[in-house]
């Protein structure tokens, strides 16, 4: 079984969707900037959890997605198995052990496996959002100011994260040829 940060960044997704859905459709890019996922990035994991049919998508204005069923019925297992699909979580063979060594420790992955997906069959969404709300998860409208690590979720900074804002730069310039006369002309004035 292999668990990749893209399980781990759509099991964080999700508890984010679940913990605001009663508020309505919630919109992919306000999930990214609360966990600073990038927007394409949560599209491509928002893709395959809708083909599972985790979740809904609303569109046009006040759209987004919301949960396909209820909290209760997600287990964990079932968004990996979305996001990482069936073929991926068989585990991986590595590639420089002979047939020998490969029969050897078969048994022993495998069964590792099963335990970790049958763990993880037990773990439902409700449960974890249940957990968050616990540590008082604040569900407000200034949910974007405050860092993922202040709401209980941790992460860890990779390239697929949103950029930071920046901040524009304000100039006093003028901005067209004529608005440049005008500026030189009443300069030379004074």
């Amino acid at each position: 079984m292999r668990l990749s940060a893209k399980s781990r960044f759509a099991v964080a997704a999700m508890i984010d969707l679940a913990l605001r859905e009663a508020a309505g459709p919630v919109p992919l890019n306000s999930i990214g900037q609360r966990l600073q996922i990038s927007l394409s990035y949560l599209e491509q994991l928002f893709s395959k959890l809708r083909r599972a049919n985790l979740v809904e998508s609303t569109r046009g204005p006040g759209g987004g997605y919301t949960l396909g069923r209820s909290a209760q019925r997600v287990s964990v297992a079932d968004i990996i198995r979305a996001v990482e699909g069936a073929q991926e979580l068989m585990g991986e063979e590595v590639a420089d052990a002979g047939e020998a060594g490969l029969q050897l420790t078969r048994d022993l992955w495998s069964g590792l496996s099963s335990r970790m997906m049958d763990h993880m069959e037990g773990i439902k969404l409700h449960q974890l959002c249940e957990e968050q709300r616990s540590k008082g998860v604040d569900l407000g409208a200034d949910v974007n100011a405050q860092p993922a690590t202040a709401r209980g979720i941790t992460q860890t900074r990779r390239g697929i994260f949103a950029p930071r804002p920046v901040e524009r730069l304000r100039t006093t310039a003028p901005n067209s040829v004529f608005a440049l006369g005008a500026a030189l002309a009443a300069a030379s004035k004074s």
